[in-house]
């Protein structure tokens, strides 16, 4: 069904493919900045790819202003604050994140504090808060699951409220978002399981949220096919470039696609999940998908939209043997599937329980769950009994 209103925005510009990271220096160039801070990890540090995005650098005039890599794996308000401090003392005019979902999301609120002159991050939290220009952002992605390098949201963690803040603004758009096969190569199986699941569930629920439209559907649908073609064999073998950037694009699509349309209730959940139970996002979206999708098949529309996701989750000859009513069912197992061979392939957990989540955790889960955002763009409204009887049957 054709919206009869919608919205797309995505001015990121996207270099991809081999050596997209020697375009960096000539990109800031263009953007008339000279001084980046750079923000990683210790894990990027030692797996040896922020040295990839370094040398390209050094055949150029512009100067490192600063490198900040002890990103812990949830960014939070302290760590904002404590590197747009450094940012300000060593007077950047940009910013490079290199990493993965917390790096990213971690640039993103330095950038709101350094931006917006900000001392008080969190009472800008929610939507369309911010209202100045944001400093250039260039982003690199380590893993293939966020799609942050293209998506105006940040997420970082109130760690002394023990709740996750969400940020949407068109402007936390990065710049320049770098696809670079070399940065995802030595991402290890399990984090790759997750993070392609993370993005399958970023596709699946753009695809049927309440805000859907016609160009959020062809990036989701095109990253479900990338994802049901490349992740599997990945995880099992990950040393194929060719599907490591395939990974990367179905990751970008994809964010591109909930960024445009919104998520809904596995989100909701899971953001819970993360504040709560410090359960990894994209192991809670993969354990979460399937059981959300059965929740809300009684949704006649539904019915409709999962039967199509079909296609693209299983190919061609599946989705033309299988009758229409049963296309709907079909789906569901086919995530279900892919969550099992990847459990088999790399031990990825399956179930809350698995994952270290307790019972005695659900009613701080079920309340802040029903406090985030993306359960409004749910297809079908969910309460709290809900949630809970959702988090039983996955656990």
């Amino acid at each position: 069904m054709m919206p009869t209103y919608y919205e797309f925005y995505n001015p990121v510009k996207i270099n991809a493919g081999t050596e997209a990271l020697e375009t960096i220096p000539y990109e800031m160039g263009m953007m008339g900045v000279s001084r980046p801070l750079v923000v990683t990890d210790p894990g990027i540090v030692r797996a040896g790819l922020l040295e990839h995005v370094l040398r390209g650098f050094r055949d150029s005039n512009l100067t490192i202003g600063a490198i900040y890599d002890q990103t812990p794996p949830d960014s939070s308000l302290e760590v904002v604050n404590e590197i747009a401090r450094i940012y300000k003392e060593t007077r950047c005019d940009c910013l490079v994140a290199v990493g993965g979902g917390s790096v990213i999301d971690t640039t993103k609120g330095v950038n709101i504090v350094v931006s917006e002159g900000t001392d008080d991050i969190a009472s800008l939290t929610g939507a369309d808060r911010l209202s100045k220009p944001q400093r250039p952002l260039i982003v690199v992605p380590t893993t293939s699951g966020t799609g942050s390098e293209v998506t105006q949201v940040a997420v970082i963690s109130d760690t002394r409220n023990n709740v996750k803040l969400p940020f949407t603004s068109n402007l936390l758009m990065p710049r320049l978002a770098v696809l670079d096969p070399r940065m995802t190569m030595s991402l290890p199986p399990k984090i790759t399981a997750a993070t392609g699941m993370d993005a399958m569930t970023h596709a699946v629920e753009a695809y049927t949220c309440l805000q859907k439209n016609p160009l959020s559907d062809a990036y989701a649908v095109a990253a479900i096919g990338l994802l049901r073609d490349n992740l599997i064999e990945t995880v099992k073998q990950g040393n194929d470039a060719k599907r490591r950037f395939a990974l990367a694009n179905a990751s970008l699509m994809a964010g591109t696609a909930f960024s445009n349309s919104m998520v809904g209730a596995v989100h909701g959940i899971a953001h819970a999940l993360g504040a709560v139970a410090h359960i990894p996002h994209g192991l809670a979206n993969s354990i979460l998908l399937p059981y959300v999708m059965r929740f809300n098949l009684d949704n006649p529309r539904m019915a409709e939209l999962y039967g199509e996701l079909l296609l693209p989750l299983a190919g061609d000859e599946a989705f033309a043997r299988a009758a229409k009513r049963e296309r709907p069912r079909k789906a569901i197992e086919t995530i279900v599937l892919m969550n099992h061979a990847l459990n088999k392939a790399c031990g990825m957990p399956n179930k809350l329980g698995e994952a270290g989540v307790r019972r005695e955790q659900f009613a701080q889960i079920v309340e802040k769950a029903m406090e985030d955002g993306a359960m409004i763009s749910n297809p079908k409204m969910v309460n709290a009994s809900d949630v809970l009887e959702i988090l039983e049957l996955a656990f």
